[in-house]
């Protein structure tokens, strides 16, 4: 998904979102370890995803914190 995507989205389900990446990483992993990873492209594309959805959850609690800081 874009980062627009995510932006669009709640808070609420980009985390539970961010959950489900992390979950899929771990499942990931351990095909990598197992040796049944059949594209490992995947790993790159997986964290990459999850620095996208954390980027756009930190823009967030910035910005909250900004808007109680005035």
């Amino acid at each position: 998904m874009k980062a627009k995507e995510y932006r669009d989205k709640e808070t609420d389900a980009i985390a539970l979102e961010l959950a489900e990446q992390n979950k899929k990483l771990f499942e990931l992993r351990n095909q990598a370890v197992t040796e049944k990873l059949e594209n490992p492209g995947l790993l790159k594309k997986t964290r990459r995803e999850i620095a996208r959805i954390r980027t756009i959850l930190h823009e967030r609690e910035l910005a909250a914190k900004t808007v109680a800081a005035k």
